[in-house]
């Protein structure tokens, strides 16, 4: 019987397990190894005052399916949920500004939705408009999104704009971060016209024309998120107990050698370890894992991955009674520039964005804050209690709320997401290129084409379908 090791715990490495599982039937071996104390990675869900709140990712793409239809697949479809309000609000000039429609990562694709939202000054917007007649060269290579941002359309939109709705998703900042791997979307267009703003445009036409055209999209008013009632954090266990794997968690993976038949892994402390022998290996582990990993096998992959750094955060969960709140809170949630000085990047009003989660506890509002940016670490360094009152003084000068939370929930995220540096299409090309190289071995994660849960249950099953068919090849069959 074929046996194959999947390392790491969290939603990709389960996905892996899964799809595994799928394609190789009961005749496959499969152990998952877990170097924490739990599955799940950065999907966990938490009692907060007896409600259930996710402390990571809180919903999947509903427009991409990969994570939709694999809770489907696994029973899950019952408790799939929609939010409430998809609306949010930018804190702006000492005020909630609602974030203008049409824009690609707060690149506009309408002038005048972001001069009527009020998130800029009259200047900026004015400096906004002025990418329509700029000269210059089309996009040649890549660049930070600060960089060519800046320059196209004014510092102001990507201080107030641009920023926090990248923070939101990477916790990094535009001047770091790769134009070509958070905005691939537009690439093609600046290539042959730099406008951003014709190019944000050019790419949401696309995508409607796509979108409408699509067999597989209903309606184009399909929602765009998904979550699941009692929390995202559900879809792990789930998941997991589908894929019929051997699970081992507390059990840390300290060295990868090939072997003759395939691979011989090393599990366990320094004092306590044991030898696993594997036909095949998917590393669904975090880039510096899986770079100590490979420094035996594939040395040039392991340097790449060395050099893909990671952003700590944390969310700081709060409750309170409803009445705490002198009006009564409207829309998803809000968005703080880091130009605003503030502890939080941002909140979410979890009970305005999922209905589940207000029929459970209709009395009670629960908000979920955000904080913390890539090489930014000294406010997770402060205790629970501190980061509470932080976060406190910022939704009262926000919200208006009063009194202290009925509960509250700290969950720091040490190395919690992957940069997106300029140049990192190109970094995740030389390590696919190298693992290629290696029959049996592939690599999966949100260190490579996206963070999202549908971008990481996409890249487990290719994974899968790399070790599969290398355990499937001729050659192999004939060894």
């Amino acid at each position: 019987m074929a046996h194959v090791v999947v390392v790491g715990g969290g939603i990709t490495g389960v996905s892996a397990a899964w799809f595994l599982r799928q394609a190789g039937g009961d005749d496959l071996a499969i152990t998952l190894v877990e170097a924490s104390a739990r599955l799940g990675g950065k999907l966990q869900t938490v009692e907060v005052g007896d409600v259930p709140v996710d402390t990571g990712a809180e919903a999947m793409l509903n427009r991409r399916p990969e994570a939709v239809d694999l809770a489907r697949a696994v029973g899950l479809e019952a408790r799939l949920r929609y939010p409430g309000t998809t609306s949010s609000s930018i804190w702006s000039y000492g005020a909630l500004r609602p974030v203008p429609i049409g824009t690609v990562m707060g690149v506009p694709a309408d002038l005048a939705a972001v001069e009527s939202s009020g998130v800029l000054s009259p200047d900026g917007v004015a400096r906004v408009a002025r990418d329509l007649e700029l000269p210059g060269p089309g996009l040649d290579g890549d660049v930070s999104v600060g960089q060519y941002a800046t320059e196209r359309l004014g510092r102001e939109i990507v201080d107030r704009l641009i920023e926090p709705l990248l923070g939101g998703v990477y916790a990094g900042h535009a001047d770091q971060l790769s134009l070509r791997a958070t905005m691939p979307q537009l690439v093609p267009f600046l290539r042959k016209d730099p406008s951003l703003v014709r190019a944000a445009a050019r790419a949401k036409a696309t995508a409607a024309a796509a979108s409408a055209s699509s067999a597989s999209a209903s309606s184009s008013d399909q929602p765009v998120f998904a979550g699941l009632d009692g929390g995202v954090g559900g879809l792990v266990p789930a998941v997991a107990t589908a894929a019929k794997a051997t699970v081992r968690v507390n059990a840390t993976v300290r060295e990868l050698r090939r072997t003759t038949t395939g691979w011989r892994l090393v599990v366990g402390s320094t004092t306590d370890s044991e030898v696993v022998h594997a036909d095949g290996v998917v590393l669904a582990c975090p880039a510096p894992a899986a770079s100590r990993l490979l420094s035996d096998v594939a040395p040039g992959a392991a340097a790449d991955l060395a050099g893909i750094e990671y952003a700590s955060m944390a969310t700081i969960v709060l409750t309170f009674p409803r009445s705490a709140f002198p009006s009564p809170l409207t829309g998803s949630g809000f968005l703080v520039p880091p130009v605003e000085r503030r502890l939080i990047k941002a909140a979410t009003f979890s009970s305005r964005k999922w209905p589940w989660l207000a029929e459970r506890a209709p009395e009670i509002e629960v908000v979920r804050c955000s904080v913390g940016r890539h090489g930014e670490t000294d406010d997770l360094d402060r205790d629970d209690a501190d980061l509470v009152r932080g976060a406190l003084t910022d939704l009262r000068d926000v919200t208006g709320v009063t009194g202290r939370p009925l509960a509250s929930h700290v969950t720091r995220w040490r190395g919690g997401l992957p940069q997106y540096a300029v140049g990192h299409h190109d970094r995740v090309a030389r390590i696919r290129a190298a693992v290629a190289a290696l029959p049996g071995l592939a690599v999966a994660g949100a260190a490579y084409e996206g963070l999202g849960i549908p971008a990481c249950v996409a890249s487990a099953r290719q994974a899968a379908t790399q070790v599969l068919g290398a355990l499937t090849s001729p050659e192999r069959m004939q060894a």
